[in-house]
């Protein structure tokens, strides 16, 4: 019996299948992109021998392999009764989000040759139908960074192996629009100076250098910076050493714009230099700055 752990990693065109192989590449997984189904028996066969070396195998495949929607159900109930652990995860995102995506790539979808890009992308989306409910998981791309997306790959990986490092998310929120529900520590930063108040910056966001320079450049925010990071470095190892597989970071202010994504993007630099693995996401910077202060 085999109990190599194989993740298949499959889904619409554009919707993050290349940035989930690369999840998975750190997480110790041996990756094969657009990997061909009829050869992947044979490659787990080759492959058995220096297969403890790795977490499992992570295959992209997708409707560039013409031979996917014929062999796929047989490979897969053939290797599931030869002992393997086969997990499915289909990526999946808005058609305008896709065609957002493919506006802004050189790349080509696979079914728009002779057709529109709209007409390819329906296509695919009824031809992966049957694969997509014998899915073990879906995940809809249309909101995700490639950082939140390679987040959540990572928090898949964890279940296969505990020598993954313990993944750090830093979130940048507006209390206006909620708290994050995946959050373990929650930072209200409303009390530090807020630039919204300041007509030339309240149109820009907490990416600018000048609203940077604005919130950091303040005693206050020294002395809570100074105080948190040590607070931080205290926990951080400890959240480790419990076990802990992933922590979510959330920093808010009122809007989101402004204070909470120049703290998190400070957060986020501080935690790099330890040599974690971390992703920055700023939930709310996208949303008007007319009706909510920042």
């Amino acid at each position: 019996m085999n109990h190599q752990n194989i993740l298949i990693i499959t889904g619409c065109s554009g919707s993050g299948k290349s940035t989930a192989i690369a999840a998975l590449e750190d997480a110790g997984f041996y990756c094969v992109n657009n990997m061909p189904i009829a050869l992947l028996p044979e490659f787990l066969k080759l492959s058995a021998k220096g297969s403890s070396d790795y977490t499992g195998f992570a295959f992209v495949m997708d409707l560039r392999d013409k031979s996917l929607l014929s062999k796929y159900a047989d490979v897969f109930a053939d290797l599931n009764n030869r002992g393997y652990t086969i997990e499915i995860i289909f990526l999946e995102a808005d058609e305008k989000i896709l065609l957002q995506r493919f506006k802004q790539t050189r790349r080509l979808h696979p079914l728009a040759v002779e057709k529109s890009l709209l007409q390819g992308i329906r296509s695919e989306n009824k031809l992966l139908a049957d694969l997509r409910k014998m899915a073990d998981r879906v995940i809809d791309t249309s909101a995700c960074t490639v950082h939140e997306l390679k987040f959540l790959i990572l928090k898949v990986a964890h279940k296969y192996t505990a020598s993954v490092p313990m993944i750090i998310q830093i979130t940048s929120f507006g209390f206006k629009f909620g708290i994050p529900l995946d959050a373990d520590l929650i930072i209200d930063i409303r009390f530090l100076t807020n630039p919204y108040f300041v007509p030339a910056l309240k149109p820009l966001d907490g990416t600018s250098e000048k609203i940077k320079s604005f919130v950091l450049n303040n005693d206050e925010t020294i002395l809570f910076l100074q105080k948190y990071l040590d607070l931080l470095d205290y926990l951080i190892p400890l959240y480790e050493k419990e076990g802990k597989a992933y922590l979510t970071i959330a920093v808010g202010c009122t809007g989101g714009r402004h204070r909470s994504v120049v703290i998190a993007n400070t957060i986020g630099e501080h935690i790099s230099k330890m040599q974690k693995q971390i992703t920055v996401a700023h939930r709310d910077i996208s949303h008007s700055s007319g009706n909510f202060s920042g």
